[in-house]
């Protein structure tokens, strides 16, 4: 069976919706950086994905070609991940979309290097007829953080995000967004099949002990 980061590792993709503390290990990601708003049809975030994927089962799918990967075990392709800031926000707002800075990722197995990496990109780009060139390895070490499973749209976020800083203060703890440490969302729902109302998406927010 297939490993399965969401099932193996339920305290980084299956929190509550209730929020809690959780202190987050450096990871490596597929990147891509980008500008402007998430929802724009044809826009730069939803191009940013389709390179993500296309990098992200060229390494799953590696298996089947003459490249192997030293480690390499069979997994399911972990969900879609963004980080997101604006110029002058301490956290996000909603009503400033095409003011969003982002970096779309999704999350690497250990067991793949740079070296690996940057074979899955030429190998992308020549079999796929596509250019690869925005798509990097990002490494992000996120640290002590406070979370809570969001249900529904992206619209209702802030009624989530101030029951987490309410929480986090209760537990001593103040918010630590910054140039370096980002508003954090984890995407468990296909936006393009699911109802709004329905969408599960993980928010996370950096903290420190006051």
């Amino acid at each position: 069976m297939a490993f399965d980061f969401k099932k193996e590792y339920k305290e980084f993709y299956a929190p509550k919706s209730k929020p809690s503390i959780v202190n987050v290990p450096s990871m490596n990601f597929i990147a891509v950086r980008g500008y402007g708003d998430p929802n724009q049809e044809d826009g730069e975030y939803k191009q940013s994905i389709n390179l993500l994927y296309g990098i992200a089962f060229t390494i799953k799918m590696s298996k089947k070609g003459d490249h192997r990967i030293e480690g390499y075990f069979d997994y399911v392709v972990p969900p879609l991940e963004g980080f997101w800031w604006q110029e002058g926000v301490m956290g996000i707002d909603y009503a400033r979309k095409d003011d969003f800075s982002w970096i779309s990722v999704i999350r690497l197995p250990d067991f793949v290097t740079k070296a690996d990496f940057d074979w899955a990109v030429k190998e992308a780009t020549l079999k796929k007829k596509a250019d690869f060139s925005k798509v990097e390895f990002f490494t992000y070490d996120e640290g002590l953080c406070v979370q809570c499973m969001h249900n529904g749209s992206d619209d209702d976020e802030p009624a989530t995000i101030e029951l987490m800083h309410e929480f986090a203060a209760q537990q001593g703890c103040e918010l630590d967004i910054s140039d370096q440490r980002f508003h954090h969302e984890i995407y468990l729902s296909d936006a393009r099949k699911v109802a709004p109302e329905k969408l599960k998406t993980i928010v996370r927010h950096p903290i420190r002990m006051k």
